[in-house]
């Protein structure tokens, strides 16, 4: 039988404050309160890389997103964090990560997900490889092929709360 590596989760507060760790699974199934990160992503033409979702993500599969991104592993960093999910999820590796939130930790909470989330962007320098089965399909949009796709496609919400209004292109 092969050994399952288990993934564990800080649970913060209100304020950021860990307050216990518990598995991905937990966390989860109980709407916890942990620490995310949404990475834009920047060619240089000035779009925005947008991804549809694997339909075997735990939330909101088969949604598109406008980050990168995800849950910040139990004593990770939020920049460790961005920069594992870049490589993990688009290939993207070797490149600044810069913050985008002036390093303020933003509120999220719906039925689906709580959480205490970080912004940055990064620019891509090199083609972008989909090696970890997260992203079904991915396309690069401007701001108008955003706004057309916020209207007719279903949009991970806290990625259009989070990030969308620090972003300027």
């Amino acid at each position: 039988m092969e050994n399952e590596v288990i993934e564990m989760v800080d649970i913060v507060d209100e304020h950021d404050v860990v307050i216990s760790t518990v598995s991905r699974h937990e966390m989860r199934q109980n709407r916890l309160r942990h620490r995310a990160v949404f990475i834009a992503v920047m060619d240089g033409a000035g779009r925005l890389l947008v991804h549809r979702r694997s339909p075997h993500k735990d939330v909101w599969p088969g949604w598109c997103d406008i980050a990168v991104g995800g849950v910040v592993s139990a004593g990770e960093s939020y920049l460790a964090a961005a920069i594992r999910e870049l490589n993990e999820e688009v290939g993207i590796q070797d490149v600044s990560v810069e913050p985008l939130d002036g390093g303020i930790c933003q509120t999220y909470e719906d039925d689906q997900v709580a959480l205490m989330g970080r912004c940055f962007i990064v620019q891509a320098q090199s083609p972008l490889t989909f090696n970890d089965g997260e992203v079904a399909e991915a396309w690069w949009v401007h701001r108008d092929g955003l706004d057309e796709l916020i209207r007719r496609e279903k949009v991970l919400p806290d990625s259009l709360a989070l990030l969308l209004p620090l972003l300027d292109f």
